[in-house]
This record gives C-alpha cells, structure tokens and sequence, in this order.
C-alpha cells in the first residue's frame, strides 16, 4: 500500500511546477501537477489528494475559483495558496475561498514542505492534534474529528484544519495565556506581519463559532497571547 502524502500542486509556471514536483518527490511525496484551474477541478476529482497546492492567479480558472467550487463538496482537504500577492485583502480573500494557509512567492521549498506537513498534522507527535474530546462550556470539541458540538441542540460543524489545530492548542491549556508566537511558529513556521493577519482572522471566526454560550471566551493578552475561559 502506497502511503506517501499525494500533493496535487496547481501551477500555470511549468518551471515552477517543475522545480515543486522534484523537491517534493525527493522528499518522499508524491506529486501529481496541473497547469490550470479547469484541469486542477478535474484531477482534483480524479485523484482526490491528501493535500491541494494552489497558485492564485492562472489561466482558464483563478485558484480562487477554483477552491471555491471544490468547497462546494468538499470541506476536508487542506488547501494551500501560492501567491505573487500580499496585501492584507488578498489573504483574507484566500481564507473566504476555503485555503487552509498560503505561502508568498518566492519561497524556499523546505518552507513548503514544513506548511505541508502541518496542514496534515504530520510534523512531529508533540504538534500532533491530541484524540481526547474536550468540553468547552456548552460545546464539546473532537479534535481528532475536528468536529465542535453545541451540546445544547446537537448542532456540529467539522472546522477547517488550521482552526481546529488552533483550537486544540488552545484547550490543551484552559484559562492559561498561549504565547501567539508559540502557536504561529508551530502551525504557520513564521511570524511575520501576514502570517499574523491570517492568525486573527481565524482567532475572529472561532469567537463566532464559541460565540452562542455567553460564558466562553477568548480573550486576547495584548503582546502575549490567548486564553480560552470557559
């Protein structure tokens, strides 16, 4: 049985994609390429990868576009984002589409493959996702599952991996404060300006998500980190 990590990597630079595919493969993944957004929705169906390796802009059918109607039935697989771009807009846009995290062009390919590892929780046992469900306040939350239950109703969503990993490290210390950089060098290997932009903006949704049992919250230690108060 084959368990290498499938990447499927969507480029339109096919010396880039290239250069991807051999470092990957050195590395022991294996890499299927596409050199559009068309093509990628189509192996996409075909080869239903472990993880998605997407540039942004392309011909035929943006990565945006792309993401967004694989979305559609598809909320499990962890979608990375390749861009030229950096501004603040531009990343959110790619977190509103369904991208898991995104890398700037140019990159190193070991930085590439450390973001790949982290989206499937394979870095090391100590970044792992632990098994154990955890009660917070009203909801109860399956990391292994990533699954977060209002226990009052019974209504579940499955989050998205980065928001469950965040979340997971969150309850492994209750009421204590997590250092934001602990938890941006772990999940995104920086803590550069954008990195932390794309922090907040999943600290914000899973507020929302805790958002219907007044008693939990997370609370931002400005210039330390997080707590989680239920």
């Amino acid at each position: 049985m084959n368990n290498k990590i499938h990447v499927l990597v969507v480029e339109d630079e096919p010396t880039l994609a290239r250069i991807i595919k051999d470092a990957l493969e050195a590395n022991g993944f294996r890499v299927s390429l596409a050199c559009d957004g068309e093509k990628g929705l189509e192996a996409f169906a075909q080869l239903s990868p472990d993880i998605l390796v997407a540039d942004i802009m392309m011909p035929q059918l943006s990565g945006l576009d792309m993401v967004r109607k694989i979305r559609e039935t598809d909320r499990r697989t962890p979608i990375l984002f390749l861009t030229a771009k950096s501004t603040v807009d531009d990343v959110v846009e790619g977190f509103h589409a369904g991208g898991n995290d995104y890398l700037k062009k140019p990159f190193g390919m070991k930085e590439l493959m450390v973001r790949i590892q982290s989206l499937l929780g394979r870095l090391s046992p100590t970044s792992a996702p632990q098994k154990g469900k955890t009660q917070i306040g009203h909801y109860l939350f399956d990391p292994g599952k990533r699954i977060l239950t209002y226990l009052p109703t019974g209504e579940s969503h499955e989050l998205p991996n980065r928001e469950s990993e965040i979340l997971e490290r969150l309850c492994r210390h209750p009421h204590a404060i997590v250092p934001a950089k602990d938890i941006l060098l772990d999940l995104w290997g920086d803590d550069d300006f954008f990195c932390t932009r794309s922090f907040q903006t999943l600290i914000s949704r899973l507020r929302r998500r805790l958002s219907k049992d007044p008693d939990v919250k997370l609370i931002n230690q400005r210039g330390e980190g997080y707590r989680l108060l239920y």
